[in-house]
Order: C-alpha cells, then sequence, then structure tokens
C-alpha cells in the first residue's frame, strides 16, 4: 500500500508542478510550437470530463473523481493479493485522479497544455494525469483480461 500512495503522490505531484509551470510562463490559449506539424504547448481549462465533454459540471466531476478514488482503493486490495506488480497502474490511475481532482477543487477547471495534432486534425489538450490516468487503464485492461 506504501508504494500506491508513493507512486500516487509522486505522479500527483509531477501534474501539479508541470501544470505551474506553464500556468507560469503561459497566458491562456498561448501556443509554443516544439514538433511541427504534431506537437505544441497550448495552455488551456479543461470544465468538462476528457475530451471536453460534459462541460460546466465542475461539482459533477468532483463528486465522481471521489468516487473513482475510493473504488481505486477496493480494486486495489482485491487485485494486489493476486499480483504486486498491479501497484502500478494502480498508482498511475490514482495519480491522475488526483492531480485533475486538485485542479477542479482549487480552480474549477483542470489545466491541459499538451497538444498534439497532424494537419488539421488535433487530439484534444491533455495532461499528466490525463497521461498517467490512459497508461494505467491501458494496463489495467490487460491485466484483467489475462486473469480471465
Amino acid at each position: 500500500m506504501r508504494t500506491l500512495f508513493s507512486l500516487a503522490l509522486l505522479l500527483a505531484l509531477l501534474d501539479q508542478a508541470t501544470k505551474w509551470l506553464i500556468v507560469d510562463r503561459f497566458y491562456y490559449g498561448e501556443t509554443l510550437n516544439l514538433i511541427p506539424g504534431f506537437f505544441n504547448l497550448t495552455l488551456v481549462h479543461n470544465t468538462g470530463g476528457a475530451f471536453g465533454l460534459f462541460a460546466q459540471s465542475t461539482y459533477l466531476f468532483i463528486i465522481f473523481s471521489i468516487i473513482t478514488i475510493i473504488f481505486l482503493f477496493f480494486f486495489f486490495k482485491k487485485y494486489s493479493v493476486e499480483n504486486p506488480w498491479i501497484v502500478w497502474p494502480f498508482g498511475l490511475v490514482l495519480g491522475g485522479a488526483i492531480g485533475n481532482l486538485i485542479d477542479r477543487i482549487r480552480l474549477g477547471y483542470v489545466v491541459d497544455f499538451l497538444d498534439a495534432y497532424a494537419g488539421n486534425w488535433h487530439w484534444p489538450a491533455f495532461n499528466v494525469a490525463d497521461s498517467a490516468i490512459c497508461v494505467g487503464l491501458g494496463f489495467l485492461a490487460i491485466f484483467i483480461g489475462r486473469v480471465k
């Protein structure tokens, strides 16, 4: 359990630190092109969920995040007995959930700044917490698929 908390804390701190750096150095909507035709840093505010869905639902997402964090602990207790390596994906998801929850409580929105695109097609902006959640859920899906 200590490893889970450590990883989640480390990820939440990394997420908050990267968001602070961007907010400190960029104005809203400012873009810095890092890899032409593929990747920018762009400061945006996400008042919704994944990909900006359900915008202006901050309180709903705060409640959903807290419920998700509670469920993560229950599932972690169940699966960590069978496989101690499961701590890593659970830690990624938990850390990401905490990082975005901090933004929602503190700011009323989530700070996003990673902007991947190809030509005129843009993936919705995201952040370190979102990345950790996606990677963690991917590994959990593989793990759960192998268990059944």
